[in-house]
């Protein structure tokens, strides 16, 4: 049984019922308010079952039936925290089953303005600046740390935790970044094909950013073009080609609008990470093999990013501090843990060793 103020503290947090249905919860953060009205973020955590939670290797459900019993899971003792892409919200299932599976506590954030967090009447997705999710991050942080399992009883056990960021896209910039102004936070960092620099490379970024900062400046909010043609959703989405369930609402078929403030943003982000920074952890960063940017449809946008080009992100991770890794997923599309199950099973088993390897269960956080 759990100790009765753990669970006071437990229910003052007023976890509820998630959308993804059993064995999900969500809490709202409150963050205060903009000019568009109410901020909050919004954190999920996956509740495992004691008994399977670090005791079983990740099976695809196929496989539950089998018998394959370890000492202990890759992240054992650890806390996850995820953080979401562009246009995007926190839906996948079984990425949070692979963490609890592994003995980590998994949880994902949805920021403001995104999925869950997002208001009525709000931009989506809208900032000016990447460092204001530093308050969403935060306050993720410190409720993970106020949330203790029954068998958890000690507060500074479970502060001591060692985290591991998982983030993808524009949420693995986002982790870096706060990463590297927060420097021992963090025991360890999975990027799932972060956003690390602009499609057009550091040339073209650089060529672009005084233009986007000119317009940011005149009319932060004025509507950019949408190159988003609904290719990717075309790979993901159960509807059309895909396998995912999701809400077309939270992750649009043709992305967010795009406005000047924002992109400045993350141009600045881009900018920072190209002059080289610190994340203070080893880092693993998962990229499909190759790229398949057109302007039309092509079948090979199944097995490849058609989002970023890879080869300049995995140079550009070699900025991110001394010890980083980088694993190449064949056939893997832009969120490698949305591509087809023989796909993910590889980037899975990628995460493992890597984590077997760097061992950040042993890493406390402080």
């Amino acid at each position: 049984m759990s100790d009765p103020g753990t669970a006071a503290l437990n229910s003052a947090l007023r976890w509820r019922p998630d959308v993804l249905g059993a064995g999900f919860e969500q809490l709202t953060l409150p963050l205060g308010s903009d000019d568009e009205g109410e901020l909050v973020a919004t954190l999920v955590r996956h509740r495992a079952e004691p008994e399977r939670q670090a005791r079983w290797r990740w099976r695809w459900p196929w496989e539950r039936d089998e018998v394959d019993e370890e000492p202990a899971g890759a992240a054992s003792g650890a806390d996850v925290l995820y953080v979401h892409g562009w246009s995007d919200y926190f839906f996948n299932r079984e990425l949070a089953e692979f963490w609890t599976a592994a003995g980590a506590r998994f949880f994902a954030l949805d920021l403001r303005k995104y999925g869950r967090s997002l208001r009525e009447g709000q931009t989506p997705g809208y900032v000016t600046n990447l460092d204001d999710y530093d308050a969403d991050i935060e306050a993720a942080l410190d409720a993970i740390e106020r949330t203790q399992e029954a068998t958890e009883t000690d507060a500074a056990a479970a502060s001591a935790r060692p985290l591991i960021l998982l983030g993808h896209s524009t949420g693995g910039l986002t982790l870096s970044l706060w990463a590297a102004r927060h420097p021992g936070r963090a025991a360890a960092l999975v990027l799932n094909s972060p956003w690390l620099e602009f499609q057009m490379s550091r040339v073209g970024r650089e060529a672009l950013a005084p233009v986007v900062s000119w317009g940011a400046r005149v009319n932060p909010m004025s509507p950019m073009p949408n190159v988003d043609l609904g290719f990717y959703t075309r790979t993901i989405a159960k509807e059309q080609e895909g396998e995912w369930e999701y809400s077309h609402e939270w992750r649009p078929d043709r992305s967010f609008r795009v406005y000047p403030a924002w992109l400045t943003a993350v141009l600045a982000g881009h900018a920072t990470v190209a002059a080289g920074i610190d994340v203070g952890a080893p880092a693993l960063t998962l990229l499909s093999a190759r790229s398949t940017i057109l302007p039309r449809w092509d079948p090979a946008m199944f097995s490849s990013d058609v989002v970023l080009v890879v080869d300049d992100i995995a140079e550009r991770v070699l900025k991110l501090g001394p010890t980083v890794s980088v694993s190449r997923i064949d056939g893997a599309l832009h969120d490698v843990f949305l591509s087809r199950r023989p796909v993910r099973a590889a980037a899975y088993d990628a995460v493992t060793q890597w984590l077997r390897g760097y061992a950040p269960g042993g890493v406390p956080r402080p």
